[in-house]
Formats: C-alpha cells, structure tokens, sequence
C-alpha cells in the first residue's frame, strides 16, 4: 500500500500572518487601500455620531422648552404688528395650568443705528421691543455679554440687544461706550442674548423696558406678544383656548404659536439629511472596496511564482483562496478601525465646539465596522478565486 501524503491544513491564525505578511510587503498600496475605506467609515460614524448628538440636544431643549407657548395679533396694512387687547395678559395668567407670563410690545415708528451718521431708513430690519423683567426667564435666553434689563432700566434709558441684531449693527462686545441710536438719542447697549430658535424675533430686536419706552418713545404700552409657559400635560388643552381668552370678541385674529413644533421639525429634517448623508459614505465605502479589489488583483498576478510554490508544497486551491481573502479582509478591517476611531475624535471634537452632548451610537459602530469587512470580503472574492484557479505548473513559470 502506498503512504497517504500528508494532509495540509491552514489554520485561521496562518492565514491572518500570511495577509499580514502581503500587507507589509506592498505598503504603500495597502495604506492607500487602507485610507479609502478609513475615509468612508469615518464619514459613517462623524455623520451618524453628530446627528445623533444634535437630536439629544433638541430633544432635551423640547423637554425642557416643549410647553412654551407664544400669542399674537395680526398684523396692519403697514406690516406692524396688532396690539392684543389690554387685558390679555391677565386673561392669560389666569388660566390654572398656566404658570408664567410675560409680554413684549412692538414700538412702531423706533428706528435703531449704530451712529447718527447712518441715514435713518438703513434700519437692517432691526426692531424696538419694550420687553418685561422676567422675559428670559419664560423664553430661556441666555445672556452672552453684559447683563439683561436691570432696576435701573425701568428708570433710564438701557438697550439689550438681540443676537442678530447686535451682528447687524456691529456690536460684540459691552463696555461703558457701547452705544446705538434710537431715534435720534443716544442709549448705552447693557447686553447682548444668545440667538434664540423659540423666539426668532427677539434675535433681530433691541430690547427696552416698558416705561422707558412709554417715557421716550412715545410708545402706548400695548403688547404685541405674549410669551407663557403652561403644564406640560395641558399644553395641547391651553393652546385650544387662547384665542379666546386673549381676545375674546375677535379670537379669529389671534395666532397661537407652539414653538416646540419648529424644534420636531428640525429633528425630523436631521434624520432626512443623515440618510442622504449615509447613502454617500456608502458610495465612499464602495469605492474603497474596489480599490482593495483592484490591489488584490494586482497582488495576484505579482505573486504568481509564491502562489505556485505554495502550491507544490501542498497548499490547496482553497488554502490560496483564503490567504487572499484574508489579506482583503484585514486591509478593509484595518480602515474600518481606524476610519472609527477617527470618526468618533471628529464627532467629539465637534460635538465638544457646539457643546452638545457627544452621542456615538454602538450600533452605529458596529454596523460601521462590519460592513467593511463585508466590503473587504466581497472585493477579495474575485481575486481570491482567480489566485487559486491558477495551475501550479503555470504559476511557477517565469513571467515573460
């Protein structure tokens, strides 16, 4: 009986060395394969991580801002708002799940510059507000320099201008000289707030008190808004009676606004533009996963001799198949852990600018790394089949 020759077998740990030895010997091919799929997960991940902490960030601003609720009259011919009725706000607070209320009033005719050299008609779409004391308690505004309408600006003149509007007319900083025109007079600027997505008109507003505003600028002390804050629970039951409480003999001119809606809008919109977003890193990663396929082929014909001489020593076609289905495998897996780790230092760099919480979701990670060894996997197929159909006698023969 003749002797059986002896069984070859490549074990997973020979197969991960054999790719690992490939990837060594063409460097600068495998780190450019490596950096194509790097570039798509890390888009994968800084997309799906930044999305995922701008909706943590909206979704805790809805909870905490979900039950303000803002009333206003139409607007005149002119364009300048209509004065609710005097005893709105009144009407208002006292509804039992309501908790607070405040109220602002449009100054109709108050233009505000930077100098009195600015003609007066250049009014940069800023408006005059007389505001309450307790305005940023109820629409949470913060204050990003200066402070907000103090005691003393219930008595003299102060101005606290409105994110957009400070931009508009320059103003970045407060100190004892800053200063704008209203109306012809000069008024010392206190503060500037925070842009406020709730209450988009008080970004382009300069804000003052109500009696100042009744004292010099001809103003009648009618609202033109009112901002409250109501139980969380009765929030749609409020909404539904305002129009008439506020105005109880034209309840079809008041507008009840639920500033919560923009932010549900803004989450949804996020979502459209991180599958949008998805779909190209998808197409990234697909490119990078032909690259890889286009180098294994490359390395095939190259390792022609070592594919035959492997073969002589016993290796099986499906032992060669596997060593290059390896080898595509870990330059795929390589990108994907560092394309990861570079994502999730962008997301979090960035998240850490906004200050927003950084959110990397698992899944996301996960479903970023396994699909590319699944892109790795299937840009090895072609070549990995092609390297172990090759005949041992024709892949030891020297290339011409």
């Amino acid at each position: 009986m003749s002797a059986e020759s002896p069984r070859s077998v490549l074990r997973v740990s020979d197969a991960v060395a054999a790719g690992l030895i490939g990837m060594r010997a063409r460097k600068a091919r495998s780190i450019l394969s490596v950096v194509g799929i790097a570039v798509a997960v890390a888009s994968l991940v800084c997309v799906t991580g930044l999305a995922a902490s701008a909706q943590a960030a909206l979704i805790d601003q809805l909870g905490r801002d979900g039950n303000l609720l803002t009333v206003a009259a139409g607007q005149t011919f002119s364009g300048n708002p209509t004065p609710l009725p005097p005893t709105a706000a009144a009407m208002i607070r006292a509804i039992p799940p309501v908790s607070s209320v405040v109220q602002v009033g449009s100054v109709p005719g108050a233009t505000v510059r930077r100098t009195a050299a600015i003609p007066a008609l250049q009014t940069n779409g800023i408006s005059v507000l007389a505001a309450d004391p307790a305005l940023l308690d109820v629409i949470t505004a913060p204050v990003i320099a200066g402070h907000y309408l103090d005691p003393v600006g219930q008595t003299y003149p102060e101005v606290v201008l409105g994110y957009s509007a400070a931009q508009n007319l320059g103003v970045d900083r407060i100190d004892a000289e800053t200063s704008v025109v209203i109306d012809g007079s000069t008024w010392p600027v206190v503060g500037i707030l925070a842009p406020s997505s709730l209450a988009p008109e008080i970004d382009d507003s300069a804000l003052v008190s109500f009696p100042i505003a009744q004292r010099l600028l001809r103003f009648d002390g009618a609202a033109t808004r009112i901002y409250l804050r109501a139980d969380p629970d009765e929030v749609a039951a409020v909404a539904a009676i305002l129009p008439f409480t506020a105005s109880p003999q034209q309840p079809e001119a008041v507008a009840v606004r639920r500033p919560s809606a923009i932010l549900i809008a803004r989450i949804a919109a996020k979502d459209a533009f991180t599958g949008l977003f998805i779909a190209l890193a998808g197409v990234v990663l697909l490119v990078g996963g032909l690259s890889i396929a286009n180098v294994m082929v490359v390395s095939v014909i190259e390792r022609r001799s070592e594919i035959g001489l492997r073969r002589a020593l016993g290796a099986r076609s499906r032992h060669i198949a596997t060593q290059f289905l390896a080898e595509s495998t870990l330059l795929a897996l390589g990108g994907g852990v560092a394309g990861a780790v570079l994502g999730a230092g962008i997301t979090a760099a960035v998240a850490s600018v906004q200050r927003e919480v950084v959110v990397l979701p698992p899944l996301a990670l996960a479903a970023a790394l396994t699909a590319s060894m699944v892109v790795g996997i299937a840009a090895g197929v072609y070549p990995a089949i092609r390297a172990a159909r090759l005949p041992p006698a024709e892949a030891l023969r020297a290339p011409e």
